[in-house]
């Protein structure tokens, strides 16, 4: 199955966070007679190392009846959505203090984002919030629209129930 909708946005903050774990590792090999380094700052090295891997991207894909948000290229972090949950979208910014990552909003809500301030603001029927970053927002809004309405529309008809 083709997704109707597949976007991935890329990150240059990978690489602060590559070059931390490089740091890491460095440490440990360069002080490796001091006797807590060498057992403690390579492991550390490797889990910053999978965290870089984990948000190198973020890719948001239509799988039929889900939205699918992902950060990458280690899958350790995804989330579904199901667009029969949804309400409604809208175009919005992320502030400062949202900022990168994942986490709960001080406005409400999750946030999901990578790079940049763009965002979907993804307004749930149970009255739930969730932003997600893109480099790509107008391009996104209008496939969520046009799933949504589809998904109202009953079969046979053209228009939206009352």
């Amino acid at each position: 199955m083709t997704p109707e909708y597949s976007h991935t946005q890329r990150s240059p903050l990978c690489l602060l966070i590559y070059a931390l774990a490089i740091v890491f590792a460095s440490v440990g090999f360069v002080l490796k007679d001091v006797p807590q380094i060498p057992w403690l700052f390579p492991p550390i090295g490797i889990v910053i190392l999978a965290i870089a891997a984990s948000f190198h991207h973020l890719t948001v894909e239509d799988q039929g009846d889900v939205l699918v948000i992902r950060f990458g290229p280690l899958p350790l972090f995804q989330r579904t959505v199901r667009y029969a949950e949804i309400a409604s979208t809208d175009v919005g910014r992320t502030t400062l203090l949202d900022g990168l990552g994942i986490h709960y909003s001080l406005r409400g809500g999750w946030v999901w984002n990578i790079w940049g301030r763009d965002c979907i603001v993804v307004h749930f029927k149970n009255g739930g919030r969730l932003s997600v970053g893109t480099d790509d927002a107008e391009s996104l809004a209008e496939f969520l629209r046009r799933k949504l309405d589809s998904s109202f529309r009953p079969s046979g008809t053209n228009h939206r129930p009352d």
